[in-house]
C-alpha cells in the first residue's frame, strides 16, 4: 500500500503518537467525519500498514532494571540454522527484539532483565547454549536518550 495520500499519512502519524485516541478525535484532527475516518483506519489495518496497538510500559516500574544488547555470531549461516536460532529466541520472553544483521555479527538482541545476576543466569543458561551460537558479546545500556517507536511520518 505504497499509495498513501496525505490524510492516510496524517492518520498514521496521529495513531502512532497516540494509539488510544478515539475515532471522533482522530477524525477531527485530520479533517474528516467519523465514518470515513473509521473506514480509512480499517483499510490501513486490513492492508497490514497498521499491525497492532500496544501500551508502552515502563520496564523499571515493572522490576526490569537493566536492558542489554547482545551481539551474537553463529557457527553457520545456513538458512535452517538461522531459523532454528530465531525460533529459540522467539521462545525467550526476556528477548524483546531480534534483528539479523549484515556483516561480522549475525544477530543483535535486545534483552531485559531484573538485575545483573538474573542477566548472567540468562546468558549462561539460555543464550550461549542456544542452537548454533558461536560467540556472544554484550553491552549493558547505561542510559536511553531517545526511544521513538514507529517510523517518521509527515503530518
Amino acid at each position: 500500500m505504497a499509495n498513501l495520500d496525505s490524510i492516510d499519512r496524517r492518520l498514521l502519524s496521529e495513531l502512532q503518537d497516540e494509539g488510544r485516541i478515539t475515532n471522533v478525535e482522530l477524525a477531527q484532527r485530520v479533517g474528516l467525519t467519523a465514518p470515513p475516518c473509521l473506514r480509512r483506519v480499517r483499510a490501513l489495518e486490513d492492508a497490514g500498514v497498521i499491525q497492532g496497538y500496544h501500551a508502552e510500559l515502563d520496564a523499571s516500574h515493572l522490576g526490569f532494571a537493566i536492558t542489554v544488547f547482545a551481539m551474537v555470531s553463529l557457527k553457520s549461516q545456513a538458512e535452517d540454522a538461522l531459523r532454528e536460532f530465531e525460533d529459540h529466541m522467539n521462545g525467550l520472553p526476556e528477548v524483546r527484539e531480534v534483528h539479523m544483521l549484515n556483516g561480522e555479527i549475525d544477530f543483535i538482541l535486545k534483552i531485559v532483565s531484573r538485575d545483573l545476576q538474573s542477566f548472567q543466569e540468562f546468558l549462561t543458561s539460555k543464550l550461549t547454549p542456544a542452537p548454533n551460537v558461536d560467540s556472544v558479546k554484550t553491552s549493558l545500556t547505561i542510559r536511553t536518550s531517545k526511544h521513538e517507536p514507529g517510523v517518521p511520518l509527515e503530518k
